[in-house]
């Protein structure tokens, strides 16, 4: 049988909140299970996760003056942990494009190139965060951290037919939300955004795990 976790009651998080250390204690280690499933099923890798339930935790145990509601922990938990999860993809998204760049003239990008590459980093960081667990971890593992196919197909247990679909299914859904949300950011924008979906962009430094 499964165990079942129950969020903080409201009259211990006010205690935590006027500075009970006890109570405070309490809340984060209650807390705990909750915010690692929010971590789970938002980041794309399970080490990812784990550093964004941390980092969550951490902040829960600072910033829990900051909660306005006591009943809202739940939500503000979901937020953090959502926005840390983000934050992940946009440092993969980042850190697989200066692996690819290729070495040019010393000149120094424009304000207003830098300004389209850092937006349309962020809008394809965003539309990886919201597809489906299933499809962002073999979309990363793949296209961002440009594992070996036969890598990513072992480390989610798949065949490796298997796993070409999924990717298949998360490149043309990511084009799709692209698409949706594409703003008129220029040429350029536009060819970097072709780029990073349909190529595999690797470079990562620390390697997913199961």
């Amino acid at each position: 049988m499964n165990q079942r976790f129950t969020w903080p009651d409201e009259r211990l998080i006010k205690a935590a909140q006027d500075g009970d250390v006890t109570s405070l204690t309490t809340v984060v280690m209650e807390s705990q299970p909750h915010v690692r499933r929010f971590a789970i099923s938002l980041c794309p890798s399970p080490q990812d996760a784990e550093d964004a339930a941390q980092e969550a935790l951490i902040i829960l145990y600072r910033k829990i003056g900051t909660l306005r509601a006591t009943g809202a922990l739940a939500s503000w938990m979901f937020r953090i942990v959502r926005n840390e999860c983000l934050r992940q993809v946009r440092l993969l998204v980042s850190r697989s494009d200066e692996a690819t760049a290729e070495p040019e003239a010393t000149a120094e990008p424009s304000a207003e190139d830098a300004v389209l590459h850092r937006l349309e980093a962020e809008r394809i960081a965003a539309a990886v965060s919201v597809l489906p667990r299933d499809q962002r971890q073999v979309l990363i593992m793949r296209d961002v951290q440009g594992l070996p196919g036969k890598t990513v197909a072992h480390s989610l247990g798949l065949s490796n037919a298997a796993m070409k679909s999924r990717l298949h299914r998360a490149r043309a859904a990511l084009r799709h939300s692209l698409a949706v949300t594409d703003q008129p950011l220029g040429q350029a924008a536009d060819q970097a955004r072709d780029q990073a979906i349909d190529q595999p962009v690797g470079g990562v430094s620390r390697p997913w795990t199961p």
